[in-house]
C-alpha cells in the first residue's frame, strides 16, 4: 500500500515537473494535484529534494525500459533511430526546457542519477546502435562509435543549456530535432540515407492521415 501511494505521488510530481519545470512546482502544488494534505505528502517524502530524486529515478527507469524495447523490436539500426526520434518528439512535447537545468542547479542527488544514466546506459546504447549500423552497411565503416557516443550524449545535454540556446531565441523542440537529424546524417552510407529518408516519408504520410 505504501509503495502504491509513493508511486502515485511520484507519477503526479513527474507530470507537474515535466510541464511546469521543477523550480516552479512546490510541495503544496503536488499535494493539491493529488487532493492530498501536505502533512500526508510529507509522510512519504521528507522534502522536495527527496521527491525530485524519486521522480528522477522513476523517469529514468521508464526511459530505460522504453529504449530497451525500441532496440529489441527495431528491424535494423535505421529503424531504431527512427523510433528513437519519435520517442524524442513525444518526450519534448511534454517537457519544460528548464527541467534539466533545475535538476543540475538545485538537486545534486537527482543530477548524479541523470549523469550515471547518461554516461552508462545512453552512451552504451549509442555505441551498440552504431556498431549495428556498420554491420548492416547503413553506417560508415570509418566511424569510431566510442567517440561518437560520447559526442552524442554531450550534445543532448548541451541542448538544455540555456546559455547556449536561450529559450527566448530558440525553440527547444527545434534544437533537439535539428541536432538529432544532423547527427544521424553524419553516420549514414548512401543506402542508409535512402532507408532513413524512406522512414521519414512514411512518417510524414502518417501525420497527414
Amino acid at each position: 500500500m505504501e509503495q502504491e501511494v509513493k508511486e502515485k505521488i511520484t507519477a503526479a510530481a513527474d507530470d507537474l515537473f515535466m510541464r511546469l519545470g521543477i523550480r516552479s512546482v512546490t510541495m503544496d502544488d503536488v499535494a493539491g494535484e493529488l487532493a492530498m494534505s501536505k502533512k500526508t505528502l510529507y509522510l512519504y517524502f521528507d522534502n522536495k529534494d527527496n521527491l525530485v530524486t524519486a521522480v528522477a529515478e522513476r523517469h529514468l527507469r521508464m526511459e530505460k525500459e522504453e529504449f530497451c524495447l525500441i532496440a529489441e523490436h527495431a528491424e535494423n539500426a535505421i529503424d531504431e533511430l527512427h523510433r528513437i526520434a519519435k520517442c524524442l518528439r513525444d518526450h519534448i512535447s511534454k517537457m519544460n526546457p528548464s527541467t534539466l537545468y533545475d535538476i543540475q542547479k538545485y538537486h545534486s542527488t537527482a543530477w548524479n542519477h541523470y549523469l550515471s544514466f547518461k554516461n552508462s546506459f545512453i552512451r552504451g546504447n549509442v555505441e551498440k546502435n552504431i556498431k549495428r549500423g556498420k554491420q548492416e552497411g547503413y553506417f560508415r565503416e570509418d566511424l569510431d562509435e566510442a567517440i561518437l557516443a560520447r559526442f552524442r550524449v554531450e550534445q543532448v545535454q548541451m541542448i538544455f543549456d540555456q546559455k547556449i540556446f536561450p529559450p527566448d531565441q530558440f525553440s527547444f523542440a527545434d534544437v533537439q530535432l535539428q541536432l538529432f537529424d544532423h547527427f544521424v546524417h553524419g553516420l549514414l552510407t548512401e543506402s542508409g540515407k535512402e532507408l532513413y529518408q524512406n522512414f521519414q516519408k512514411e512518417e510524414a504520410k502518417s501525420l497527414l492521415t
